[in-house]
């Protein structure tokens, strides 16, 4: 029986801090192969719909980095269904993670929905790439009307991938989607406006 996200950490401290926790057979309890060595259209969807992930990598040190990557929805591109990529765009210039993936190029994401409370984590290995040297690329990833500068593509090769449970994860939204939960409301609000305008206006002009 294959697991394709927990076989990856499957060593023996793993193993042997299950066993500990009275989890040991944590494996036997997933019928059938799970190897999520592919992206689907449901993965597909759920990543375009997107506008920040984290990103962890580990520099030569040993020591783990994590930062989070923000942009448009849909900023990180399916591109097939084992490659993700996305603009580098300059932020704070100290480039940790580019470092880190010269040294080591595993790096592990978590995209996370809000809302409906679902995660997604990802295993891949990244490596930078020179936009100039790929138009094609770099017209895939091109968000237009985005003001920031990209300095270069970064690009994913799937490793495995995981659905995470929903708990724990505290519902939030964004001023996009608020103010399209808020739209009737706000249109209700504006026809009685008018409304009571109308009575004031007929009240007004009786003789």
């Amino acid at each position: 029986m294959a697991y394709g996200f927990l076989d990856t950490f499957a060593t023996p401290e793993l193993r042997a801090a299950q066993e500990a926790n009275g989890v040991g057979d944590t494996w036997a309890r997933f019928a059938g192969d799970r190897d999520f060595d592919r992206f689907t259209q449901n993965e597909e969807a759920f990543i375009a719909a997107r506008d920040s992930f984290y990103l962890a990598s580990t520099s030569s040190n040993g020591w783990p980095y994590v930062q989070h990557r923000g942009g448009p929805p849909g900023f990180l591109k399916v591109l097939d269904e084992t490659t993700l990529a996305f603009a580098d765009f300059r932020g704070n210039r100290q480039y940790i993670t580019l470092g880190n993936t010269l040294a080591d190029d595993r790096v592990s994401l978590i995209l996370v929905d809000y809302p409906n409370q679902a995660r997604l984590k990802i295993l891949a290995h990244m490596q930078a790439r020179d936009l100039t040297d790929d138009p094609a690329l770099a017209e895939r990833l091109v968000l237009p009307g985005y003001k920031a500068r990209p300095e270069r593509a970064f690009v994913l090769k799937l490793e495995t991938f995981d659905w995470n449970c929903p708990q724990h994860i505290t519902p939030r939204f964004t001023n996009a989607e608020i103010g399209v939960a808020l739209a009737p409301v706000h249109a209700r609000l504006a026809a009685l406006e008018a409304e009571n305008q109308a009575l004031r206006d007929q009240l007004a002009n009786r003789p």
